[in-house]
């Protein structure tokens, strides 16, 4: 499983409160910048718990990734919503184990799954 791989599985399963993964991929001094907002990984995991009560995400593909960064886009939506947004995010490593992550959120006008050759229900 690559890095980008790893991160989207253990974020998606923390959404579901099944924090095994990202226990072991997140580095103990792991910090992220939540709506500008910096947040150590207790804190972060409550904050995906939380996302996965009203949320989902989506897919993902790699725009980098190396040993020590990884940088992905994502779309994301509110559950009982038509509310989508794009997700951009940067992810610094240490010692093989995440770090630092910080996403920048955009909302977007429409879902971006229409003519695709993927779709919500992909990613219950």
């Amino acid at each position: 499983m690559t890095k980008a791989e790893a991160f989207d599985k253990a974020w998606k399963l923390a959404t579901k409160g099944d924090f095994s993964l990202y226990d072991e991929i997140v580095h103990p001094d792991y910090e992220s910048i939540n709506l500008g907002v910096k947040v150590d990984r207790e804190v972060s995991k409550a904050v995906l718990q939380d996302i996965g009560t009203h949320g989902k995400l989506g897919p993902f593909r790699v725009i980098y990734e190396n040993e020590d960064f990884v940088c992905l886009h994502r779309y994301s939506r509110l559950t009982n919503e038509e509310v989508f947004f794009s997700l951009m995010t940067a992810i610094k490593y240490k010692d093989l184990k995440v770090l630092n992550q910080e996403t920048i959120i955009e909302p977007l006008d429409d879902d971006p799954s229409e003519g695709q050759d993927w779709n919500w229900e992909d990613y219950e």
